[in-house]
């Protein structure tokens, strides 16, 4: 069986726990492949929380849920020094960060202090407890969801924070049919269980051909146009988003879109990159890194709706 071939089956495996959310599923698999973070934002209840455990039985890798709540400190994230008694000396007590998986949920609900604790580990992969640094085994991946900003209790995430996840995963709701089949299983307890389908070993081979699928030099430069727009709209023929954008998307942006859509064509089961995989995952890597103007808020214009004008105007190579 190749690589492509277990990767499919670990899809397959992951969609016995999960019913629809198709999405997700692949964002959390690209996320996988190219190290990066993902965000998930949904209503309570669209199987966020599901879907990620389902990931980590699949792959057999170490998972933690850590309740974001408007109490938590950064100290109950990564860990603390603290006094032993009996050996009269001080010792480290590693928190849930030290983990593969990290489930971060309803992240919105903690204020930014606590944010901050994720800053150094999301980027550096390292957690520092008083004088001490540590390293995260690999894979780490922060997984975090959120319910939608405008809901009461809700902080806003900080723009370094948000900069750091790959993707903003907007998820909405099944189908008909598919909750159905969601609310009959339910009712019967009728999932079947979740079994491991590759390990740790067998996610570096596969990432290994990830970063050997082919992308042109044209559809490199394209994505770069792509990000510069964001920034520089006039130079684009984009007047109308002059004062619509306040900040353009991030130089992280360009990097994981070069990542993202050569995961994406691999699990797509191709070896190159098209302008599909662009247009695939270019709303999710750029909705939360790109910053409009009150103005444009007091008009309710929608960041997605931004994107799409940017990719409209600029020419497919």
């Amino acid at each position: 069986m190749s690589l492509h071939d277990k990767l499919n089956k670990l899809r397959n495996e992951i969609a016995k726990g999960v019913i629809g959310q198709e999405d997700m599923v692949n964002s959390i698999l690209i996320g996988l492949l190219t190290n990066g973070h993902i965000l998930l934002e949904g209503v309570p209840g669209l199987a966020k929380t599901t879907t990620v455990k389902a990931v980590a039985d699949a792959i057999a890798l170490n998972f933690k849920r850590v309740q974001f709540t408007p109490d938590l400190l950064p100290s109950d994230i990564i860990g603390a020094q603290i006094y032993d008694m009996k050996t009269a000396e001080f010792k480290i007590k590693k928190g849930p960060i030290f983990t593969n998986l990290l489930l971060a949920d309803e992240i919105n609900r903690a204020p930014a202090k606590v944010q901050s604790a994720l800053l150094e580990v999301m980027q550096e992969r390292q957690v520092t407890i008083a004088d001490d640094t540590f390293k995260i085994e690999a894979p780490f991946l922060v997984l975090a969801t959120q319910n939608p900003i405008e809901q009461e209790g809700a902080y806003t995430l900080p723009e370094a924070q948000l900069d750091r996840f790959m993707f903003k995963v907007v998820v909405g709701y099944n189908t008909k049919e598919q909750e159905y089949e969601i609310a009959k299983k339910a009712t019967m307890n009728s999932f079947e269980p979740i079994e491991k389908i590759v390990d740790k070993d067998i996610l570096e081979q596969i990432k290994t051909e990830v970063k050997n699928v082919h992308i042109d030099k044209e559809l490199e430069e394209y994505i770069v146009d792509i990000i510069d727009a964001s920034r520089n709209p006039a130079l684009y023929g984009l007047d109308d988003l002059i004062d619509v954008i306040h900040f353009g998307a991030s130089p992280r942006a360009t990097i994981d879109m070069f990542k993202a859509v050569k995961a994406n064509a691999y699990l797509r089961g191709n070896d190159y990159v098209s302008p599909l995989d662009i247009a695939m995952v270019v709303k999710s890597i750029l909705r939360h890194r790109i910053i409009l103007s009150y103005e444009a808020m007091a008009k309710e214009i929608n960041v997605d709706d931004v994107i799409q004008q940017i990719i409209e105007k600029i020419a497919i190579p």
